[in-house]
């Protein structure tokens, strides 16, 4: 399977990306999906686990991957609303409208340059906020600290983390977590050393939120990761809107 991406150049913080065919297993990224899968335009909300790929019917995929907490604001929806579903943007937006969209993205040769172009006309503003408490969860700081930083109660916190995110600080923080030391793992560090420097009490944690969020381990992702992972692509799933930390 051929699988590209490349950063956004009109959506600050965005991804590009492109694939023939099916891939191995998607793992939570705090991030949400535009595809476009043979024509059809979907959305891909934040994941709380691993999800298998290639189970939407197609042959050729593309999307943009939002930066964690940018995509609920140009689709009008709810993170929460979305978590761990795969769903028709039709089902969001009118759907004679999403018809002359994905009309319009199927006119492009590099179709993610046509969800590029779709997102940056709808894109709003970015929300500081928002984009800063990312920033201080990847720095390593506590769920309380970034509240009282940003002038929140921790309940309030916790309600526009799920507007925004899919799930609560805490749970993005882990997230976001998983995906450093992953990156690290990847790049061949040793598994102590990759704990010890992205924020984990020791290998055996390190481990342990391995099999919890990607539901594998470490030595199974290690053997699979010289395989590029292509964004989220699933089965749509029913709406489910409980709370998650």
């Amino acid at each position: 399977m051929a699988y590209t991406e490349r950063p956004s150049r009109l959506v600050p913080g965005a991804v590009l990306w492109q694939a023939d065919g099916p891939g191995g297993s998607v793992l939570p990224d705090g991030c949400m999906d535009l595809l476009w899968v043979d024509g059809r335009l979907l959305v891909a909300g934040p994941d709380t686990g691993p999800h298998a790929a290639g189970e939407v019917p197609g042959s050729a995929f593309a999307g943009i991957r939002f930066a964690p907490g940018t995509a609920p604001a140009l689709l009008g929806v709810p993170a929460h609303e979305l978590r761990d579903r795969r769903v028709d943007l039709a089902a969001l937006w009118p759907a004679r409208e999403v018809r002359a969209l994905a009309g319009t993205v199927a006119s492009y040769a590099d179709p993610p340059a046509g969800l590029e172009e779709l997102a940056r006309r709808r894109a709003p503003a970015p929300d500081p906020l928002t984009a800063e408490v990312v920033a201080r969860l990847r720095a390593g700081e506590t769920v309380a600290h970034i509240a009282d930083a940003l002038g929140l109660g921790p309940r309030q916190l916790h309600r526009r983390s799920l507007a925004a995110f899919g799930y609560g600080p805490k749970t993005l923080g882990r997230v976001l977590r998983l995906q450093r030391a992953l990156a690290r793992v990847r790049a061949g560090v040793p598994y102590p050393e990759v704990a010890h420097t992205s924020g984990y009490a020791d290998q055996a944690h390190l481990a342990r939120e391995v099999r919890s969020l990607a539901g594998t381990t470490l030595t199974a992702y290690a053997a699979g990761s010289a395989a590029p992972v292509p964004a989220k692509r699933d089965t749509p799933q029913p709406s489910g809107s409980s709370t998650t930390a």
